[in-house]
């Protein structure tokens, strides 16, 4: 598991671990808790131009369907098949084997810390 400390995240409930130029990117456990049991995650393909903003995939639960959106601009290096194949491990390592894509990208736009992440989640 990741320290959740040394992440960066996003008020769409994403975490983001930068190692060089490319980005690990997952959901928090809050939004894992929040979806329910995860049962299917489509994730871009890499070599997929993703743009900051835009929806890049989408996490199916038994209570909802949740849209991913890019943290970030740049190109999809890996997209995480084990996630795929096991959509639940979302739910059990969010901020392990349960990250969803890696970016490769330039510069990444103003991100919350983890103080001010649990801040926005009320906890």
């Amino acid at each position: 598991m990741t320290d959740q400390t040394a992440l960066q995240y996003t008020e769409e409930h994403e975490w983001i671990a930068l190692d060089g130029d490319v980005a690990t990117i997952g959901i928090t456990d809050y939004a894992a808790d929040k979806l329910g049991d995860v049962v299917y995650v489509d994730l871009p393909a890499a070599g997929t131009t993703v743009t900051e903003g835009t929806v890049v995939g989408e996490i199916e639960s038994t209570k909802s369907v949740g849209e991913l959106f890019a943290p970030v601009n740049g190109e999809v290096v890996e997209a995480n098949q084990a996630v795929v194949d096991s959509p639940e491990l979302v739910n059990s390592d969010p901020f392990g084997d349960g990250w969803l894509i890696k970016v490769s990208t330039s510069s990444l736009p103003k991100l919350l810390t983890h103080d001010e992440y649990r801040a926005l989640v009320g906890e």
